[in-house]
């Protein structure tokens, strides 16, 4: 049987993909109540949206596909990159200091747990 999945995004997030890349390699492949435990207490500031993709992905789970949130695993979690702001700053002696806004796209998709050893 086909394993129910359930997603989440979390789009035009204002902080660089590689940041939370970090935070998203923690938690991949753990069950959801682990990963939302270690979220909570991780000292990043991508910590908090990636929390909060999870946290919407199991209630998208528990609502409209009536899963239990103890069964859920991370099984895909990333970090694409979205669109970059280029902006600018004026430096010393008339130069010009370009910066560059870059934003992610976080995205998750929860399945339930594979119990071994057991046919359905």
């Amino acid at each position: 049987m086909d394993s129910l999945e359930a997603r989440a995004t979390a789009r035009f997030v204002p902080m660089s993909p590689q940041k939370v890349r970090l935070v998203v390699d923690l938690v991949r492949g753990l069950p959801v109540t682990e990963a939302m435990d270690i979220l909570r207490f991780t000292n990043k500031a991508a910590a908090k949206p990636v929390y909060k993709v999870i946290r919407s992905a199991v209630a998208n789970a528990e609502e409209n596909l009536g899963l239990n949130r103890s069964e859920l695993v991370v099984d895909e979690i990333f970090a694409d990159q979205g669109p970059i702001r280029h902006w600018r700053r004026f430096g010393a002696r008339g130069r010009f200091k370009p910066l560059k806004r870059r934003y992610a796209h976080i995205s998750v998709i929860l399945r339930e747990r594979q119990v071994e050893g057991v046919e359905s």
